[in-house]
């Protein structure tokens, strides 16, 4: 079964989501966690991009004399929430295990070297397997699911991976923090992202439904929108 997935973001009037380019400058974070707090998942999940931020580590030894089966490995199964990363090529050294106290989970790609996955075991990072050398992300939900009983995931960024998930129709319902403040100029982030091969490919989102409004502190509103998806419908 596929999880209930939230998209979260924080964003300016104009859609961008790099809070140092706002103006005027503001509490963007602050807002982001109470609203992240109150959805109450049961995981959050974000692209390599936005993971390496979380990160402390250099890097891992380039090599090991170890094998490992290409299966989950879980350091634990029995946390309240879990942060999810999507890490294709196996390229954050993490030198944590956890972010905030969730448990981190790493998505990979079959063709990650033994060598990185000997880095994440012996730090306790858990790791799972979704596609050979893509990362397919109907088949993440399904195994966060299906083994970690993650029923209610929030979508956290950045965008290329919010608009991965938004292509793929798996995207249920959009929680949009939007701050007043500007940024106004080229090549920022916005809330859904693509590369240029994907700059045709539309999202089938059949229809948005607003659920709720609410103003928040300091001028900021949270519109909260159900999606439908071609699929579903």
């Amino acid at each position: 079964m596929k999880p209930h997935v939230i998209c979260l973001m924080v964003a300016s009037v104009d859609g961008r989501t790099l809070h140092s380019r706002w103006r005027p400058k503001g509490s963007a974070g602050d807002l982001f966690e109470r609203v992240h707090d109150q959805l109450d998942g049961d995981g959050w999940l974000v692209g390599r991009v936005t993971g390496q931020e979380f990160a402390k580590g250099k890097s891992y030894p380039a090599t090991t004399d170890a094998t490992f089966p290409r299966t989950p490995w879980f350091a634990r199964r029995d946390a309240d929430a879990y942060g999810v990363v999507l890490d294709p090529h196996g390229k954050i050294a993490w030198g944590r295990s956890d972010i905030g106290g969730d448990p981190i989970v790493v998505v990979l790609t079959e063709a990650v070297p033994d060598a990185h996955l000997a880095g994440l075991r012996s730090e306790g990072v858990s790791y799972i397997f979704a596609g050979r050398t893509q990362i397919d992300l109907a088949l993440t939900l399904d195994i966060l699911n299906r083994d970690l009983g993650v029923n209610r995931l929030l979508l956290e960024g950045g965008g290329g991976a919010n608009g991965a998930f938004l292509r793929a129709g798996l995207v249920d319902e959009l929680n949009l923090i939007i701050c007043p403040a500007v940024d106004g100029a080229k090549g920022a982030p916005s809330v859904f992202d693509s590369t240029e091969a994907e700059a045709d490919q539309r999202a089938p989102v059949a229809a948005m439904t607003l659920e709720s409004s609410q103003l928040l502190d300091g001028g900021a509103i949270l519109l909260r929108y159900r999606l439908e998806n071609e699929a579903s419908r």
